[in-house]
């Protein structure tokens, strides 16, 4: 894909964030790989202020190339995909049922199976931080390890995975599984998958989409 494609594939994800409201305003943010840099959102950006001109580069030590201010959590783009060289897209959103679970500091359990899915048997919640700071950078880091996706106490949420497609995907199968959680808890007390069959479910997910599964 050549930087222009790619360029006018993340903004295509954040038009689709927006249009599915999990983004409002200038909040939340995306990212991807670019050769050796990242692409990132501008600080204030939205799709409809937005080009594919507009969008910032980045080397692996922060500095611009070329023109253009960085989204202010570009500490944590740069920070995770530094990490984690199997990453190349990052989606950072303010999404209403990641956000109210956010706010109560606790990882989304196994209630049910597709949490898997986000590679083991929770979602994990990186400590509050100001937003914008290495602080912030460094606990969704450490949330993610061996994992696709973590809550950021008292702020949103955020995914990274192997292409911005995927990363859009799994941001819209967060929401749900956070919007039935919530559900979930006002109708009683969700009983939570053992680890063990959490486990079965890993390896059933690993030929997911490649075979035809029992059943």
């Amino acid at each position: 894909m050549s930087e222009i494609e790619l360029r006018r594939s993340l903004l295509d994800v954040v038009g689709k964030l927006e249009a599915k409201g999990f983004n409002h305003g200038s909040s939340g943010n995306v990212s991807c790989r670019i050769g050796d840099d990242i692409l990132i959102t501008p600080t204030g950006g939205n799709s409809a202020n937005m080009t594919p001109e507009r969008l910032v580069r980045l080397d692996r030590d922060g500095e611009t190339v070329g023109e253009g201010v960085p989204s202010s959590e570009w500490h944590m783009h740069l920070a995770i995909l530094n990490a984690y060289p199997q990453v190349r897209a990052v989606v950072h959103t303010h999404a209403d049922s990641c956000v109210a679970l956010s706010c109560l500091a606790k990882p989304i359990p196994a209630f049910h199976y597709m949490i898997a899915s986000f590679g083991g048997n929770d979602v994990p919640c990186a400590p509050y931080a100001t937003f914008g700071t290495r602080a912030l950078a460094d606990g969704a880091v450490a949330a993610l390890k061996d994992r696709k996706a973590c809550l950021l106490a008292n702020h949103g949420m955020i995914v990274a995975a192997h292409s911005l497609q995927l990363a859009f995907d799994l941001t819209v199968k967060l929401e749900t599984l956070a919007r039935q959680y919530i559900l979930a808890c006002q109708a009683g007390q969700p009983a939570i998958i053992p680890d063990e069959e959490i486990e079965r479910v890993l390896e059933r997910y690993k030929g997911y989409g490649r075979s035809r599964l029992p059943g």
